[in-house]
């Protein structure tokens, strides 16, 4: 989603080109593209699909038959983890209580039929600022709440430094979640003010905004994380320039995070 003014086939020639091994991908694309070519592009490439994004908005109607074939979608693509994010209060609905419990159901009916096809399910909680619309599930606590029914290689939490800066327990929650075996997926995307217009697209460049990104690393790398790391930002400013000159950056911008931090990370 960092480029996603690249098509496929220009993203994968441009991973290859940079030696970026791993991506992230989105369902909307690959779509597109189609899912068994796109699986065929990026393996035959040598790329590992570190996850799909996204399943989940449980909160509205007749989201099973959807979220299935995002299940089905990640094991096409070789990727063993799924994100969700998990809905906003139903139309004309103020009860947020309510919204989780029907989160927590959506994920209940999902989590045994994406663990028959090796799909874990990771839990994405997303800023305050889209409780309403987008996503019940503010906290990495809440998250983790909503996987603990659940075996840890079925059911985890994505973190995503944008959506849980500010939390004074999120760093609790980090380390609570790698002993739980739930950290499934860590991503970077720095917090710049103003923020726009449109909120969605205000994800700044790593290192450019009010984030100690580096402190982030240090947090996932103490809780036991051990794989890719993932910059995804959704910012229009990006969008508009030329996609490998936008990937190029932020390799250059990840590497003067990793200096500080006394293990090597994956971007």
């Amino acid at each position: 989603m960092t480029v996603k003014q690249l098509g496929l086939p220009e993203l994968v020639a441009h991973c290859v080109r940079l030696g970026i091994t791993a991506v992230g991908l989105w369902r909307e694309p690959v779509r597109a593209y189609g899912v068994e070519a796109a699986a065929a592009l990026v393996h035959d490439a040598g790329l590992t699909v570190t996850s799909l994004c996204r399943g989940g908005f449980f909160t509205a109607d007749g989201r099973e038959a959807d979220n299935r074939a995002a299940v089905d979608e990640a094991a096409a693509l070789g990727t063993d983890t799924l994100v969700l994010v998990s809905g906003g209060l139903p139309a004309g609905s103020r009860d947020l209580p309510a919204a989780r419990a029907r989160i927590a159901d959506g994920i209940a009916a999902l989590a045994p039929y994406a663990a028959e096809r090796g799909v874990r399910l990771a839990i994405e909680p997303l800023h305050p600022m889209y409780a309403a619309d987008r996503c019940a599930v503010s906290t990495l606590d809440q998250a983790l709440d909503l996987a603990a029914p659940f075996p840890a290689e079925q059911v985890g939490v994505v973190v995503d430094t944008y959506h849980v800066w500010w939390d004074d327990r999120a760093p609790a929650a980090v380390a609570r979640a790698g002993a739980e075996g739930r950290l499934h997926s860590f991503q970077l995307a720095d917090w710049t003010t103003p923020l726009p217009a449109g909120v969605l697209t205000g994800r700044g460049q790593l290192g450019e905004g009010a984030i100690d990104l580096a402190h982030w690393c240090e947090l996932a790398l103490a809780a036991g994380h051990t794989g890719p790391v993932e910059v995804e930002l959704f910012n229009d400013d990006l969008w508009a320039r030329d996609g490998l000159e936008v990937l190029e950056e932020t390799l250059s911008a990840f590497g003067k995070i990793t200096p500080r931090i006394g293990a090597t990370l994956s971007g």
